[in-house]
């Protein structure tokens, strides 16, 4: 898991987003948009205090603070895919989102949106 993801180009991602926007999203789109998603969110705050978990996709660590090797970390989000990525894009508050987030620095509201839909 200590490995970064790369973001996807931004005309890639506009074009997962259309699709997404449109209903017409295959499972690919929505496995690229996650990985993309995660991946601004590893540039943005990195570290290891934080697990983020979007299964069944991928999963980062990030946000500076104690890390961890071994077992349950300190601070873990978890969501679905939908969910990630309408937060990541600005669609949903994270106050609104059925996330489960536990621990210290699990609050990610100060880093999103991550990418923001156009107009926001």
């Amino acid at each position: 898991m200590a490995r970064m993801l790369t973001p996807l180009p931004a005309a890639e991602f506009a074009q997962i987003c259309e699709r997404i926007d449109a209903g017409t999203a295959e499972r690919a789109d929505l496995k690229a948009a996650t990985k993309h998603l995660l991946a601004v969110l590893q540039r943005k705050a990195p570290g290891h205090s934080v697990e983020v978990r979007i299964p069944p996709f991928a999963a980062i660590q990030c946000i500076e603070g104690a890390s961890h090797t071994r077992g349950t970390p300190p601070a873990v989000v978890e969501t679905d895919p939908e969910t990630w990525i309408a937060l990541g894009r600005g669609r949903l508050a994270w106050a609104d989102a059925t996330v489960r987030a536990s621990g210290e620095r699990s609050d990610l509201t100060p880093l999103l949106p991550l990418d923001p839909a156009p107009g926001r």
